[in-house]
């Protein structure tokens, strides 16, 4: 039976994403539907792109990936379907693979123009997971997608002594995700001490490797199991307590000098 993954921001509320199961079981018959994420902020495909990007390795070879996020941002909106280690990908071309993947995938095929057909959502995905799963060969998808949609990721200022980094997800405990990544900290830090600032508080002047290595109530940082950056408080919400909002600036300084052997 084959694994069909949806990630989406429909929600559960409506009746979308019943309707898009629906329409996929009836195309392709039985299918195993995994539920990544619907809680997606509506059109967010930065928040789509770091949800599915931690998600999508873990699951076999073979397995098709749905996305369905701000799919319709333009009259003339293409879908592609892309090949990559295995795994074939369905989405909307607006941006979304290209914060996924660095670089892109060279196996992407347009399966479909919403625009020229006029299907509604749920008949575009269930052709193309249809068409995969009778012509595993790429190349009987559709034509293949030269350039497409790009967006830009925002990237951590980096200078000598300092790493200037952005809140990029709260999760579901409230946690601030930052994009400053574990490889990027120790490059920039050099076995330093460091003080992370963020909006008026006491800066955080270490590393933790678990929550509950602080007192319950206060804040830490830690990286995460993605290895990015996150700002926590053990059994709290550091999200309401601290006042960390998506796209807040962080300042990590490293006043000291680097240590011989990393000099």
């Amino acid at each position: 039976m084959h694994i069909v993954t949806l990630t989406t921001d429909y929600g559960s509320r409506d009746y979308h994403l019943a309707a898009l199961k629906g329409a996929l079981l009836v195309e392709c018959g039985p299918l195993h539907l995994v539920d990544v994420s619907h809680n997606i902020s509506n059109y967010n495909i930065v928040q789509a792109a770091y949800l599915f990007r931690n998600a999508w390795p873990h699951f076999p070879k073979g397995s098709i990936h749905l996305l369905s996020v701000n799919d319709l941002d333009s009259p003339n909106k293409q879908f592609l379907a892309l090949q990559h280690e295995g795994h074939f990908f369905v989405g909307p071309d607006n941006g979304l693979f290209s914060l996924i993947f660095d670089p892109l995938p060279e196996q992407r095929f347009f399966v479909s123009n919403f625009a020229s057909e006029g299907y509604p959502l749920r008949r575009i995905f269930a052709d193309a997971v249809h068409r995969i799963i009778r012509h595993p060969d790429p190349a009987e998808w559709g034509q293949p997608a030269g350039e497409i949609v790009r967006r830009l990721s925002f990237h951590p200022v980096t200078q000598a002594d300092q790493i200037r980094g952005t809140v990029i997800y709260v999760d579901n405990y409230e946690n601030a995700v930052i994009n400053i990544s574990e490889e990027l900290f120790q490059q920039i830090g050099r076995k330093r001490d460091f003080q992370l600032f963020f909006k008026r508080h006491d800066p955080i002047v270490r590393l933790s490797r678990h929550y509950h290595d602080v007192p319950v109530g206060e804040p830490l940082c830690r990286f995460n199991d993605s290895g990015l950056l996150e700002i926590a408080v053990n059994q709290g919400k550091a999200s309401t307590l601290l006042g960390l909002q998506v796209d807040d600036t962080v300042q990590i300084h490293f006043p000291g000098a680097p240590s011989k052997s990393e000099s």
